[in-house]
């Protein structure tokens, strides 16, 4: 290839890029349907702007090498053990039923051998690690129980996927009219013996005299090495490159190196991974869609019920999931994986199936998951107008008299409830989310002297049943600034008797607060803030005393500076101005500090050092 073809080449890869992915991402689809749909475009089945698709193929593949080098040093065996459950009970089920009934319907529906039948049912069987992972990141859901049941999954997934491409060759040549060939078994289990015993023996000492060299790019060049060195050496015997890129990343994910690893190839993983995800879409055959759209659709449908249907019940019964969460679990791994491209290309190889059927199961695992996060987004749409007209009636209270009400039971309300029950002080806490209700029964099943109900402390009738008459404080620990203002107002009309103690968002929901008669608004992150600050200077040398007496000396003139401004804060033009004054206040008060005459007077009366107040 001459240089201005190679220099033309790059720019229309990087031009696609550029302007499919940011259009798939912006509608929450995902990066690798963006590197497909780019593939897809610039390929020789519409633009033909890159006709050398088996090149592009050949460089992209290093690119799933790295991935699993990656996948393997994330697998450390303390982290397996922590996740047994979830990855060896949920996750295997998963594999093996999907695999079994897509590998059964595959031989006697569609006449395969019994050897192409077991690689299709497992390939197809894994999911999309890439758009699973990146879905619950955009949610923000990866922390919640259908997330981290999803999260042991693929990660099972993630192991099956290296057996599976290692069978390959030998399903093929088991295949052939020889039979199997034991003198290839042979040399794959030595291949893979050599790897781990010389990984385990040489791989750390190497990794220690590149460290004392301390050289990024010579510490970068020897990863390479490594991933490379171990890729070939299968690829020497018959082997999948992959499966020794996997078993180099395993050995090194207990070192000291890991992270190290990881921060160097990321890039390069990143980069060859978009690659390779573009010549797939350049390989794709989109004329199967005008041929054969029955097909297709039939077969990209099938294999979605076929997983869907068997991820539900595992949700339910295996991960404990409720139906809701259940259905997230289906919908989110119902689609076929990155993987299924590597195991299809090489069964195509290796003569397992042929071209049209590895043309037809592409294009399929392609359009399923270019489905997902629409199907992702419809399922979110669909609970979130059955929470709206949900008629789950509010808990009936029925409790002693409480001191203390606490209105919001979440990250604040829940601090403040557990250090009044270690008090043996009665509270009523009204939390009026029905999924943070759930979860604090499955914590909380054990409530001694406390009472926390589902209910909205915006109404007076609940605030009534709470016997808010009879309480000495309210507690105001909602997240929503809106709702805090709402429920202040209700309760300094109702009941002007309760201390209220308010959490305020910022300054301007402070103020606000104030203004209905709250004296000391606690604002969300500034206790926490302070302690930062103070931990900031500790590390900068100053001594514990004198960092506790900045900060402190800060924490008082913050608090002037809230109250003066909270006088204006209608005018913007008096609160930048009041703003400046106090900054240069502040300036002048540590400059004050440093004379001699404070030294002497902080010596005689020293203040105590900050909480941790969070």
């Amino acid at each position: 290839m001459d240089n201005h073809h190679f220099l033309q080449t790059a720019l229309v890869f990087l031009l696609a890029t550029v302007i499919a992915v940011p259009l798939t991402k912006r509608f929450r689809l995902g990066s690798v349907l963006g590197y497909l749909i780019a593939g897809v475009i610039i390929g020789p089945q519409l633009l033909g702007l890159v006709g050398d698709t088996a090149g592009v193929a050949t460089i992209s593949e290093f690119g799933v090498v790295l991935m699993l080098f990656v996948i393997g040093l994330e697998l450390s065996p303390q982290r397996l053990w922590v996740m047994r459950r979830a990855v060896f009970g949920t996750g295997m089920l998963q594999v093996l039923s999907c695999s079994l009934v897509i590998g059964i319907a595959s031989y006697y529906f569609f006449g395969l051998t019994v050897h192409a039948a077991a690689i299709i049912g497992g390939c197809l069987a894994l999911s999309s690690t890439a758009f699973g992972l990146q879905i619950l990141a955009e949610r923000k859901e990866a922390g919640s129980a259908y997330g981290r049941q999803a999260f042991a999954i693929l990660l099972f997934q993630d192991l099956a996927a290296i057996p599976l491409i290692a069978a390959v060759p030998l399903l093929a040549s088991s295949d052939s009219p020889h039979g199997f060939d034991l003198q290839q078994g042979l040399r794959t289990v030595g291949a893979i013996v050599a790897v781990v015993v010389g990984g385990r023996y040489l791989l750390r000492p190497v990794f220690r005299f590149v460290a004392r060299a301390k050289a990024v790019e010579v510490s970068t060049a020897t990863a390479l090495m490594v991933v490379m060195g171990t890729a070939w050496l299968m690829e020497l015997v018959g082997v999948s490159s992959t499966l020794g890129a996997f078993l180099a990343g395993v050995l090194l994910a207990d070192s000291e190196y890991r992270h190290e690893l990881e921060s160097h190839l990321e890039p390069f993983k990143g980069l060859l991974l978009g690659l390779f995800f573009i010549s797939v879409g350049m390989s794709m055959d989109v004329s199967l869609l005008l041929h054969q759209p029955l097909q297709v659709a039939a077969l990209v449908l099938a294999v979605l019920l076929v997983k869907g249907v068997l991820l539900w019940p595992l949700g339910r019964i295996v991960g404990s999931l409720s139906r809701a969460d259940a259905l997230r679990l289906a919908v989110l791994l119902a689609c076929g994986g990155e993987f299924a491209f590597v195991v299809l290309k090489q069964a195509s190889e290796q003569g397992l199936i042929n071209l049209s059927q590895h043309s037809l199961l592409v294009l399929a695992i392609t359009l399923s998951m270019a489905l997902t996060p629409l199907l992702v987004m419809l399922t979110a749409k669909l609970f979130d107008m059955k929470a709206k007209k949900s008629t789950r009636e509010y808990d009936q209270i029925d409790t002693e008299t409480p001191r203390v009400i606490i209105a919001g039971f979440g990250r604040m309300g829940q601090i403040v409830g557990r250090v009044l029950r270690a008090q043996h002080i009665p509270f009523v806490a009204l939390e009026s989310s029905v999924e943070q209700m759930d979860t604090l029964r499955r914590f909380d099943a054990q409530r001694s002297n406390t009472s926390i109900f589902f209910g909205d402390p915006a109404r007076p009738d609940m605030l009534r049943a709470a016997q808010a008459d009879r309480a000495e404080v309210f507690v105001l620990a909602t997240d929503d600034p809106e709702a805090n203002l709402r429920i202040a107002r209700l309760v300094r009309r109702q009941y002007p008797h309760l201390k209220l103690i308010a959490r305020a968002r910022n300054r301007q929901h402070s103020f606000k607060l104030m203004d209905l008669g709250v004296d000391e608004p606690v604002r969300e992150t500034f206790h926490s803030s302070l302690k930062m600050t103070r931990k900031t200077l500790e590390a900068l040398g100053l001594s514990s005393e004198m960092a506790a007496d900045r900060v402190e000396r800060f924490r008082q003139h913050d608090v002037k500076v809230l109250k003066a401004q909270y006088l204006v804060f209608d005018d913007e033009t008096r609160m930048v101005q009041t703003t400046q004054e106090s900054m240069n206040d502040l300036l002048h008060l540590f400059d004050a500090d440093d004379e001699p005459s404070a030294e002497r007077d902080r010596e005689q009366s020293t203040p105590e050092p900050l909480s941790d107040q969070g």
